[in-house]
């Protein structure tokens, strides 16, 4: 069995219930996710949230979701994303409270290579907020960027997840990007 097919049992069986599948699937994209993870990272040094770490926050998150349904890989690597982007915001949250008393600044550039990984602070907040007025407004926006910034995924790497042509990726990003920043510099 190929090792897409053994995901998609897997995963047709974590959604029936069946948590040791979840762990299996999680075990064997463990490397995949570890990778996601290091590429968000980049560049953070000084930080306790290492990869690692944020794979296993993540880890936790997804089991801890009992409504948690993945219907395919890309389904899975969405999920995992999303995670990953609470765990990265729950992280630069309260390492800004422990700073500065919580105060945050205004945040209006959102840079298209995010290469150096994302930075800890102000600026995921920032992100967050305003990528959460984008998915009240288009999902599906926000789900390319969430697997571009928060998973650390190439535009090529989000369209076969979601089984789209790289080109009409590349126009949700710039369409996101435009809304994003916007939001960005009205807040």
């Amino acid at each position: 069995m190929s090792d897409t097919a053994e995901i998609t049992v897997l995963l047709d069986a974590a959604r029936d219930g069946d948590r040791g599948a979840l762990d299996r699937v999680l075990a064997t994209l463990y490397q995949e996710l570890h990778t996601m993870a290091r590429r968000q990272l980049a560049g953070q040094h000084g930080h306790t949230l290492d990869a690692t770490a944020l794979v296993h926050e993540a880890y936790l998150k997804l089991i801890g979701r009992r409504e948690a349904q993945f219907d395919d890989r890309g389904h899975f690597f969405a999920y995992a994303a999303s995670a990953m982007r609470s765990v990265v915001v729950d992280y630069a949250r309260q390492r800004l409270a422990q700073k500065r008393g919580g105060d945050l600044h205004r945040v209006t550039d959102l840079p298209d290579d995010i290469s150096g990984g994302l930075r800890l602070d102000e600026e995921t907040l920032g992100l967050d907020t305003a990528l959460n007025r984008l998915g009240a407004v288009d999902p599906r926006l926000a789900q390319v960027v969430e697997l571009r910034y928060f998973g650390g995924l190439s535009e090529l790497e989000i369209a076969a997840l979601l089984q789209r042509s790289e080109r009409s990726i590349r126009r949700d990003w710039q369409k996101a990007r435009m809304f994003l920043l916007a939001s960005l510099r009205e807040t």
